[in-house]
């Protein structure tokens, strides 16, 4: 529930819209009817190989998730076209579409290749619309990121997806993970080994999950904004409706 529109204060120009002007206040923050199922996270990743390393590590963080009280879902991005090349009724975007309401967070995890995500992983995030109608499928949900690397330790790729989260109007918590030398991480069963960059994959879940279950209830009031209380639902729709480019 929205807090009543309040005059604006005399020091603020006139042109300010005192219909749309809102206080924020912890009355809305701070919900007193919690849901109580556990958090859904939808996890991507970005890699095709038979022995992926994004797809392992995205395995690992779902294991985590779950023994944290989570509920995860892997998408696997096989047999997604590529953004455009098909109508948006195919099985698999409509399949990741679902998946992205559905979530109250995800993880992301890309591979970097050329120094940056791979292509891949931009193609999931690109058949995910800003909006669906009245439905925002990304806006004010939790967002991890991480990668793994081939070679040295580097921050390119999740980088990257901290941009693109920002763009999809996503809670992007501030830990993150870079794997180096991926290929040494993992067993012959595809299982993580110890190491302080598993140790960091368990931070970046913990974080995860405590983002989740700390702004699900009140994600609506936390990305809601004058400017688009000020906009009709239709000049809204036309503005972030990517066919339009």
């Amino acid at each position: 529930m929205q807090r009543a529109s309040v005059s604006p204060s005399p020091d603020l120009p006139a042109h300010l819209d005192a219909g749309a002007f809102r206080k924020p206040g912890l009355q809305q923050l701070l919900p007193t009817q919690r849901a109580t199922h556990a958090p859904r996270i939808l996890l991507l990743y970005g890699s095709l190989r038979e022995r992926s390393y994004s797809r392992l590590l995205t395995e690992e963080a779902a294991r985590l998730l779950r023994a944290m009280g989570a509920e995860p879902r892997i998408y696997d991005p096989h047999g997604l076209p590529l953004p455009d090349s098909e109508p948006e009724d195919h099985p698999k975007v409509q399949e990741l579409r679902t998946l992205a309401q559905w979530a109250e967070g995800m993880a992301w995890t890309s591979p970097e290749r050329h120094g940056a995500m791979t292509g891949i992983m931009k193609a999931q995030i690109d058949w995910i619309p800003l909006a669906v109608g009245s439905v925002r499928p990304t806006q004010g949900k939790t967002l991890a990121v991480m990668q793994v690397s081939g070679g040295s330790q580097s921050f390119n790729a999740v980088n990257q997806l901290r941009v693109l989260g920002r763009w999809m109007r996503m809670l992007t918590i501030p830990n993150q993970s870079s794997v180096a030398k991926a290929f040494l991480e993992f067993d012959d069963d595809g299982r993580m080994k110890p190491s302080p960059y598993y140790e960091r994959v368990v931070d970046v879940m913990e974080e995860l999950v405590k983002f989740t279950l700390l702004t699900r209830d009140c994600a609506d009031h936390l990305v809601d904004r004058y400017s688009e209380r000020r906009e009709s639902a239709a000049a809204l729709s036309k503005r972030v409706n990517l066919r339009s480019i």
